[in-house]
């Protein structure tokens, strides 16, 4: 059986890879715009990952929260900026933000154990 974040990541591939072939030029024009964001600017990629890791408990978008733990790790985001940040978005969203603030730290267990 996969892992939570392997099933989770599994799902965004998919999407994307079905935005590409229903949608191709939709799908070119959201990949320029996520390499200008997120490639561009003076902010740098770690802190970039970690406000993304904030909004995406905020909304309350699961998928969005994995892929942007991972991403924060990736860039060099430690467990405890992590945390911090779903600390953060709690106190901004409360009580309903604090159910996906779970999701978030069983991302962030799963995955801080592979990187």
């Amino acid at each position: 059986m996969p892992s939570y974040t392997t099933s989770i990541l599994g799902e965004i591939a998919f999407a994307f890879r079905k935005m590409s072939e229903y949608t191709p030029d939709a799908a070119q024009a959201f990949q320029k715009f996520l390499e200008a964001t997120l490639e561009k600017g003076t902010l740098p990629l770690k802190v970039k990952e970690l406000v993304l890791v904030g909004i995406g408990i905020a909304l309350r978008c699961e998928p969005c929260t994995v892929l942007h733990v991972k991403k924060a790790l990736e860039a060099g985001a430690t467990p405890q900026e992590i945390a911090e940040v779903i600390a953060l978005a709690v106190l901004m969203g409360g009580g309903p933000v604090a159910t996906t603030s779970a999701k978030a730290f069983k991302a962030l267990e799963e995955l801080a154990r592979k990187v």
